[in-house]
């Protein structure tokens, strides 16, 4: 299926590399729903559990000028572009404890503006003890819990710096909030607002390792080999910027294929065995009705021939015969289910090979299309066709000269 859909793009040569890495990171972002959706008329259904994937904001794609395309890969964890805030920190962590805030460890300044008499000297040494103690009850408050990494996406003082490296953490500050959030669901941690709230089940576990490495000429925070990651970060190496936008709109087709299987698992027979099964199923009921009635019904079906059709054309063999043959072959199967019981659907995978023109079994030569993508093209189809019959009169939009 991703083969098929990236096959003729620029990222053709690197396809298998490219295959491995959206499936990668959709299988990574995939989550089943807390409760299954029950389908109407009873029990669940297999196909009732749904999942959720969030592509656009838990799989982030990093691009880094510089490399070749196989260097690319996708993380077990995340990855974000800053460097620690303080020389001294570690940079590298085995099984770190992650804390998450979008608090400032700094102190507040109002947001109107303050006028302060000072009367006596000491005043002045009181009011910059009084903001030092602030920051260092909140710096105290979060060495309590003993983390090894601190990430907040507001700022950090020097003086909070000092206490962080004074108790062997590495704090990150200013972080984007969508990172914060892909970091929380790949380490497992939750973001607090307040430092005075933080209790243990909001630290993080969940990575086993951190790692700053420098790519190019700049910083990277590594937190890989997480356990269970629900988030992911790709990295794209790639020799200059237009190949990296090339490949990233490549691998974007590519995850939103996966994406379309791993949302609804199904699958129908592609080479027009769909079409085409779905044709004759309509001519059959079409004629056990009669009148005007018959008419949509012969309609629809002489439509869904289109693929099959076009696919004959492309192979450059007798596009009657082809699909002439194509009509039997289901129209007996049709028949031979019909003897036994008249509301069965027959099981009748035969399409055309797109590159000979010859019928083959779908099953056995492997061509396969998402049962929701189907679905979205006859739906289309029918709402578009509806569209242009409503028409019945084009109004133009152009003025007339002197009006």
């Amino acid at each position: 299926l991703v083969q098929s859909c990236i096959g003729t793009k620029f990222s053709s040569r690197w396809n298998d590399i490219m295959i491995d890495m959206a499936l990668k990171a959709v299988l990574t972002v995939a989550r089943e729903t807390p409760a299954p959706s029950s389908l109407p008329g009873g029990a669940g259904d297999v196909y009732s559990q749904k999942m959720e994937v969030d592509i656009k904001r838990y799989a982030k794609v990093e691009k880094i000028p510089g490399g070749e395309i196989s260097d690319c890969a996708v993380l077990s964890g995340v990855m974000f572009n800053k460097d620690v805030t303080h020389s001294k920190m570690r940079r590298r962590i085995e099984n770190p404890r992650i804390l998450l805030l979008d608090t400032p460890l700094e102190y507040k300044k109002g947001e109107s503006q303050t006028n302060v008499e000072i009367t006596d000297e000491e005043d002045w040494n009181t009011l910059l003890k009084m903001e030092e103690e602030y920051v260092e009850n909140m710096c105290m408050e979060i060495i309590a819990f003993k983390p090894d990494i601190v990430i907040t996406e507001k700022g950090v003082s020097d003086l909070a710096q000092h206490y962080f490296a004074k108790a062997n953490i590495t704090a990150f500050r200013r972080l984007r909030k969508t990172d914060n959030n892909r970091v929380a669901r790949a380490t497992g941690a939750t973001i607090v607002s307040r430092t005075d709230e933080i209790r243990e089940s909001d630290i993080g576990t969940g990575c086993g390792l951190f790692e700053m490495r420098k790519i190019g000429e700049e910083y990277f925070a590594f937190f890989d080999e997480c356990k269970d990651p629900k988030a992911c970060t790709i990295i794209l190496r790639g020799g200059s910027k237009d190949v990296l936008n090339e490949i990233e709109r490549n691998l974007t087709d590519a995850m939103q294929v996966v994406r379309n299987v791993v949302f609804d698992t199904r699958l129908l027979p592609g080479g027009g065995a769909t079409e085409m099964a779905v044709s004759v199923g309509l001519r059959k009921a079409g004629l056990k009705l009669e009148g005007v009635q018959q008419g949509p019904f012969l309609a629809v079906g002489e439509a869904m021939e289109v693929i099959p059709r076009t696919l004959a054309q492309n192979c450059g063999v007798s596009v009657i015969r082809t699909v002439t043959q194509l009509r039997a072959k289901h129209a007996s199967a049709y028949e031979e289910v019909e003897k036994v019981d008249e509301n069965a659907f027959p099981k009748c995978n035969w399409g055309i090979d797109g590159t000979t023109g010859k019928l083959v079994d779908m099953e056995e030569f492997g061509i396969w299309e998402p049962f929701s993508v189907k679905i979205q093209t006859i739906k289309t189809a029918v709402e578009s066709a509806c569209m242009i019959l409503r028409i019945d009169d084009i109004v133009s939009g152009s003025k007339k000269k002197g009006y």
